[in-house]
């Protein structure tokens, strides 16, 4: 009898951590926009699943042109998606600039959901070197400094403030979501592709 009162307190322990643990948890995600209507965006994810997005009031959206390895620069903060090791160095597959109001978003280094096994590293770039064909760029962050390889064949953009009119149906579009306790999604940033440049990140 208390083994079996001991195993009912242990499942609904479990069950309480499961259900909380969706609250305010951050959902990514990458798609092209449905429709808008209002603060309501529905996006058609990668994977083809419909995604229903409560934008905050005053929400920003903020375009993504594309952008050339000419454009990083010592004391540009950037954020990076990498994917394994070259000589000691992460390897790029994108690099997006931020632009000076965004600095300190997301800082650091982290696991990464673009490709299996990828990380990011949001950090200010302390040195740039010519590598052949490559560039070996130094960033660094609070409490760190890694060594980024970006090759010809990473992908580079650059944030820039757009206008809201341009969340329209077909753009490619990046948010951080939150999933609220009902599970539903909000967000109070949209990153948007321009000229049809589709998120890397």
């Amino acid at each position: 009898m208390l083994r079996a009162i001991t195993a009912l307190l242990i499942a609904t322990v479990s069950l309480g951590a499961v259900a909380q643990a969706p609250a305010n948890t951050p959902v990514r995600v990458r798609g092209v926009v449905e429709k808008i209507d209002g603060q309501v965006l529905t996006v058609k994810s990668r994977t083809g699943e419909k995604m229903v997005i409560k934008l905050a009031d005053g929400y920003t959206v903020m375009g993504i042109a594309k952008a050339s390895i000419a454009d990083i620069a010592s004391g540009k903060y950037i954020g990076t998606t990498t994917l394994g090791e070259r000589n000691g160095a992460l390897v790029a597959v994108e690099v997006h600039i931020f632009p000076e109001s965004m600095r300190g978003v997301g800082e650091g280094y982290h696991d990464w959901d673009l490709r299996p096994n990828s990380k990011m590293t949001n950090a200010n770039v302390a040195n740039i070197a010519k590598m052949g064909r490559d560039r070996l760029i130094t960033v660094q962050y609070k409490g760190g400094e890694k060594k980024v390889l970006v090759p010809p064949t990473a992908t580079i953009v650059a944030f820039t403030p757009t206008e809201p009119n341009v969340l329209k149906p077909g753009a490619h579009v990046f948010l951080v979501t939150r999933r609220q306790p009902d599970g539903s999604l909000t967000a109070a940033r949209v990153s948007v592709g321009l000229k049809g440049q589709v998120p890397p990140m």
